[in-house]
């Protein structure tokens, strides 16, 4: 890392995420996917009573709120490739829907919201991006040519740290001489910290009398600025909130908040630090009711002095990500990437708080799947970069992962619009099926694999049975 001229700061975080994985190691067999140490179920109570956005709204001077607001400084991790559907750049750059004849990427309606509030309230609201080593340059070129977009006081990006993808096997960094820059990945989005401190960004957000920092994920679109909880955190004198939304079936596998029972500080447990004994319990979601949107609000001057304690290196819980050298390629070396979550950094606080949201704040897009809805007649974008729904209330859908994984494999089946999903309660899509215009599901729509490519033809209703006849 040194030789690649990366920082102090880099490297002892690092050291840190490396030291913890070995000893974990020791401690525990390994196994695939993600791992952590474990979380004990007899060691924590459950997060119960979280004030609700409806409850707060009532509460909040609308007009006052402005205020907090102005002191707002806006974050977005931007730094995410989205390999998972096979992308090469930024998956903020990735074509959601369209509005008024434009074509929108997520960065455009992030940008759109963030224009938008400032232009209504008379607000700085400035936004940070914090880049990849991967996402820096096609950022910043679409921020440069956005004309509505000005900021001159704060910068508009800051780069998050890299470092070396491990050997599972020999615990060395891997080589790939291919394509050395596979050779690195990002550390997670609890990152985020460490690069706040190295880069001075507290430091300058302070100087120009920014007091609260709000951070969430580009690919969530439902993260938008919100003046009323931007009063409520000021409200509450606390040092760090977290947005929580109400756990369904869907959602029992998520990373979910626990308050430790020694300490009495919450604390975020993610599913891979659930052991064996304790699964029923973490993915009972009346036990858990609210899982971790990634969307925080953090106090910048409390930030900037628990930094400050700890050099700049929060010892935050290592997250083992397994994957191979080559993302895309599974026969290239098996590796391990060393990660740790934002959200992590609740436990650090003894005052923190979690707010419930409603699911109209949390739009995430981790798949095609996702996407599917986002792109379809589900969402309506408005004139102030809102992704609104009637209910928020999405079908399930399951896409065959053989043909719609990737984005491209995706276009391709779809290119004339997503159908229809005003009437469907679900969506399973077995095969290789390409789609003609205006086709409509409904109820418990299935399409069964038929061995061979397929097409739906134009107009066509599709439901439990299938491909309705033309009679229907």
């Amino acid at each position: 890392m040194r030789e690649h001229g990366m920082s102090e700061v880099a490297v002892a975080q690092f050291e840190n995420l490396y030291t913890d994985w070995v000893d974990e190691k020791k401690r525990q067999p390994q196994c695939g996917g993600m791992t952590a140490s474990y979380i004990r179920e007899s060691d924590i109570e459950p997060l119960k009573g979280v004030p609700s956005f409806h409850d707060i709204y009532k509460t909040i001077d609308h007009e006052q709120a402005v205020h907090a607001f102005a002191k707002t400084a806006f974050l977005k991790l931007n730094g995410g490739l989205g390999t998972s559907m096979g992308l090469e750049a930024a998956k903020s750059l990735l074509p959601v829907r369209r509005h008024k004849a434009r074509q929108m990427r997520f960065i455009d309606i992030i940008l759109g919201q963030i224009t938008t509030a400032r232009d209504r309230l008379g607000v700085p609201l400035p936004v940070t991006f914090m880049n990849s080593f991967r996402t820096s340059k096609d950022t910043m070129n679409v921020l440069k040519k956005n004309h509505h977009f000005v900021q001159k006081s704060i910068p508009t990006q800051i780069i998050q740290h890299q470092e070396p993808k491990i050997v599972l096997s020999s615990g060395l960094p891997v080589e790939f001489p291919d394509n050395p820059e596979l050779e690195w990945c990002p550390p997670g989005h609890g990152d985020i910290y460490s690069t706040l401190w190295e880069t001075g960004l507290l430091d300058t957000l302070l100087d120009q009398g920014f007091e609260y920092l709000f951070i969430s994920n580009s690919d969530n679109l439902g993260a938008r600025p919100s003046r009323t909880l931007a009063q409520y955190f000021e409200n509450s004198g606390k040092p760090f909130m977290v947005e929580v939304a109400k756990r369904t079936e869907a959602d029992r596998k998520g990373g979910h908040f626990v308050r430790d029972i020694k300490t009495g500080r919450l604390v975020l447990r993610e599913m891979t630090q659930v052991s064996e004994q304790d699964k029923q319990d973490a993915e009972d979601v009346s036990r858990h009711p609210y899982f971790n949107t990634n969307s925080v609000w953090i106090r910048i001057d409390a930030l900037r002095e628990k930094l400050s304690e700890c050099q700049g290196v929060l010892p935050l819980p290592v997250i083992r990500n397994y994957k191979t050298a080559d993302p895309t390629d599974p026969s290239t070396t098996k590796v391990v990437q060393l990660e740790t979550a934002m959200g992590a950094a609740i436990k650090f606080f003894d005052d923190a708080i979690c707010v419930q949201v409603d699911r109209m704040r949390f739009l995430p897009v981790k798949t095609t799947n996702d996407l599917f809805i986002m792109r379809s007649d589900r969402f309506h974008l408005t004139d102030s970069y809102e992704m609104e729904d009637g209910n928020y209330d999405f079908p399930s859908v399951c896409l065959d992962p053989r043909f719609y994984t990737y984005i491209t494999d995706f276009n391709n089946r779809f290119p004339y619009s997503i159908p229809s999903l005003a009437a469907a309660k679900s969506v399973t899509v077995e095969g290789d099926w390409t789609f003609g215009e205006n086709v409509m599901f409904y109820g418990d729509a299935v399409l069964e694999d038929r061995g061979k490519p397929s097409y739906v033809p134009k107009g066509s209703f599709v439901g439990p049975q299938g491909i309705e006849p033309d009679s229907w």
